[in-house]
């Protein structure tokens, strides 16, 4: 069994700060890619920025400059520094994993999604 777990989503005016966060935990025994997507309602979910295990971080066009992903191998963990948060911003952001177990199955997780609101 391996699993998502979200955190940091949140209200925020146009032009602040949030910090996602995205740990992995179960019978891990490798993780290829991490990272974090978005859905606005009636779109489809869009990739915002992943991580390889190698360390090479990709962003949505809309995005670079201002969203950081950053990860932490030992604990399994992504993170998304999001700043100068525009309204446009505003989704469901969503963490994804390509998870190797130690039973050598891969698996592509999705976590269950986190809030984030930019608005004045």
């Amino acid at each position: 069994q391996v699993q998502l777990e979200e955190s940091g989503g949140g209200l925020v005016q146009p032009g602040g700060s949030l910090r996602l966060s995205c740990v992995a935990s179960g019978d891990i025994r490798d993780i290829s890619v991490m990272g974090w997507y978005r859905r606005v309602p009636g779109n489809q979910r869009e990739l915002v920025a992943n991580l390889t295990s190698g360390g090479s971080p990709n962003y949505a066009e809309s995005v670079k400059g201002r969203f950081t992903i950053s990860g932490d191998n030992a604990k399994n963990t992504v993170y998304l520094q999001m700043n100068s948060l525009k309204p446009e911003d505003t989704a469901v952001y969503y963490c994804n994993a390509y998870i190797l177990t130690r039973s050598l199955n891969w698996f592509d997780l999705w976590g269950q999604g986190t809030q984030v609101t930019v608005s004045s």
